[in-house]
């Protein structure tokens, strides 16, 4: 669970940096999609914490 909180802090700072640059494109999309999950805790969520965690499992390994 406190990876989840992490994980929707930074999304929310990266989305609003992006909105405030005005950036356009698919990164701005992706971290959009992806706060909007964390955030609403839609049933889709656990599939994407299970997403997050490996992620945060191989990224100290490269």
């Amino acid at each position: 669970m406190s990876f989840s909180i992490s994980a929707l802090l930074l999304f929310g700072l990266l989305l609003g940096m992006l909105i405030r640059s005005k950036s356009v494109g698919a990164g701005a999309a992706v971290v959009a999609v992806l706060f909007g999950y964390y955030l609403s805790h839609t049933p889709a969520a656990p599939a994407i914490d299970q997403v997050m965690a490996t992620l945060a499992d191989v990224v100290p390994d490269m």
